[in-house]
């Protein structure tokens, strides 16, 4: 496999996102996060970040960064040697999705981050994990830092989506799915959707965890990377 590992965040999420991934890997692996701010289309921000990627790298992304990586599979998938899915889903949005999120963007234009920002996070993690005050405070920071336009964009990217459900069959690299047990936005039969369609995919569901698997569970999704990287 490649020595690279390019990982994608969230909607609202920065490299935070991946700190305890970086921080068990970095030294083993050269580590990259990709920007996916800057653009308000998936083709556009595909583009831009293969455009500064190594030749070949592992691709890692969760929710939207796993929106992101259909793109680029679209784009170039002889790059990715291995993939990874992490609570995230190859549908894209219902009508009623759409429309959910054209209204958060209003909010978000009218009243700035901060409303946006209590409505989503009790979606984001397992309900157990509310009263969480440092994993509360990393999630709030991420979107915060990412900002009202970045998020706006992200949006606009997300809704315009392709749905990638036909494309499954034509993925060829070592792929891995992770999903947290209580995801309520992109949930386990989503991902079993995605691993009965992609050839020999592996499938692992992370108990007592939310859509943020990455820092909600770390030692768990650690655990999995490091069989699907062969670390």
């Amino acid at each position: 496999m490649s020595d690279n590992l390019l990982l994608v965040p969230g909607l609202l999420c920065t490299r935070a996102l991946f700190a305890p991934q970086m921080n068990e890997f970095e030294g083993r692996l050269n580590i990259e996060v990709a920007d996916h701010t800057r653009h308000d289309s998936m083709d556009r921000i595909a583009a831009d970040i293969l455009e500064s990627a190594p030749e070949k790298f592992a691709l890692a992304g969760l929710s939207m960064g796993g929106y992101v990586a259909f793109e680029i599979l679209r784009r170039a998938p002889e790059r990715v040697t291995r993939l990874c899915l992490i609570d995230t889903s190859a549908r894209a949005d219902r009508p009623e999705q759409a429309d959910q999120r054209r209204a958060l963007i209003g909010l978000a234009s009218k009243e700035g981050l901060n409303p946006v920002i209590d409505i989503l996070l009790p979606l984001l993690i397992h309900p157990a994990r509310m009263a969480d005050a440092v994993l509360t405070h990393t999630i709030r920071d991420m979107m915060r830092d990412t900002g009202a336009e970045a998020f706006i964009r992200q949006q606009n990217a997300i809704i315009g989506r392709k749905d990638a459900r036909e494309e499954l069959s034509a993925i060829k690299c070592p792929t891995m799915i992770i999903v947290g047990e209580e995801d309520g936005l992109t949930p386990p039969k989503v991902a079993q959707e995605m691993a009965g369609r992609i050839p020999d995919a592996d499938l692992e569901i992370v108990p007592d965890c939310g859509h943020l698997s990455t820092i909600e569970q770390p030692a768990a999704v650690n655990r999995i990377f490091a069989g699907w990287l062969g670390l």
